[in-house]
């Protein structure tokens, strides 16, 4: 097998350990998001199990609308029955602009920081699983299905997209000349 240095950079190599233990916490609370994943998909009872995720979902919509100036108006998380499925939640945002609306509709990104914390907090050196790991697989695994935007997100998102591409061309010119 290469050295870790090899394939990766030194600063991941140096943390290794502590990233396999991560990895191997979250394993657990991973599969349960699966199977809650298709639980909700054959009955709607269990779309109770992915509330906390669609809070934190929704929540992160709110939050950086609100520091993006989108103006965050309305806020539910009430399931609504719609034409292809369910919708768990909602943020209207009166303000939205081509500088916002990349950040507001991508927000749900930041929600896959709440896994990775709880799991930094949880595998600090000499970590071993306890009881309050059971309470905190289910607390974490709705966070994992409630990272990725929604389709309607990524289409609100489309309107910065010239933008996005012009300041990547600029980073990347910045990049290739800085070296």
């Amino acid at each position: 097998m290469p050295d870790c240095n090899v394939i990766a950079p030194a600063w991941i190599c140096q943390y290794r350990g502590a990233v396999f233990d991560m990895l191997l916490y979250l394993a657990p609370s991973f599969m349960l998001a699966l199977v809650i994943q298709r639980l909700a998909a054959w009955h709607p009872f269990f779309l109770l199990f992915r509330l906390a995720g669609t809070i934190c979902h929704e929540l992160a919509h709110f939050f950086v609308g609100l520091v993006t100036y989108a103006r965050p108006a309305a806020f539910s998380v009430m399931p609504r029955r719609m034409a292809g499925g369910w919708q768990l939640g909602s943020v209207s945002l009166t303000r939205v602009r081509w500088y916002n609306a990349a950040p507001a509709a991508l927000a749900p990104f930041l929600v896959a920081g709440v896994p990775l914390l709880v799991a930094l907090w949880r595998t600090r050196p000499g970590w071993q699983f306890e009881g309050i790991d059971l309470l905190l697989a289910f607390a974490v695994a709705p966070q994992f299905l409630a990272c990725w935007p929604s389709a309607a997100d990524w289409k609100i998102s489309l309107r910065s997209w010239p933008y996005l591409l012009i300041g990547a061309l600029v980073w990347a010119a910045l990049r290739y000349w800085r070296l």
